[in-house]
């Protein structure tokens, strides 16, 4: 069965680190759009960064330009999400998705295949 799976959450100061990482298991991301989206307490889900897997072209909500960095590594069936220069609002569970389409997006709708998240918290 087709499964995502996010690990590298957890508690961090404002301005600290973390690294996010997307496994996937059973089907390849290699052809796949991936995005990564997050969702705080009374918030809808809302998209944070996508790549295509036609050019690799980066996406990235106005809110995490500059502080966070999407990428993949096909080899290892992996994608990743580099989030620097924390806030407290970036507190939220966060999640990976995959998209059968070509065109990378920061809708939600757009994609097809979800993990079951990971928790961010920014805090001191």
């Amino acid at each position: 069965q087709v499964q995502l799976v996010e690990s590298g959450g957890g508690l961090v100061q404002p301005g600290g680190s973390l690294r996010l990482s997307c496994a996937a298991s059973n089907f390849s991301l290699e052809h796949k759009s991936i995005g990564w989206f997050r969702q705080a307490p009374g918030k809808e889900r809302e998209g944070v960064s996508a790549i295509s897997p036609v050019d690799g072209s980066t996406y990235y909500a106005d809110a995490v330009k500059g502080r966070f960095t999407i990428s993949r590594d096909n080899a290892k069936n992996t994608a990743y999400l580099q989030m620097n220069s924390l806030k407290p609002e970036d507190t939220a569970i966060y999640y990976c998705a995959a998209s059968v389409f070509g065109i990378a997006t920061l809708l939600t709708q757009h994609y097809d295949y979800w993990g079951q998240g990971t928790q961010v918290t920014v805090s001191s």
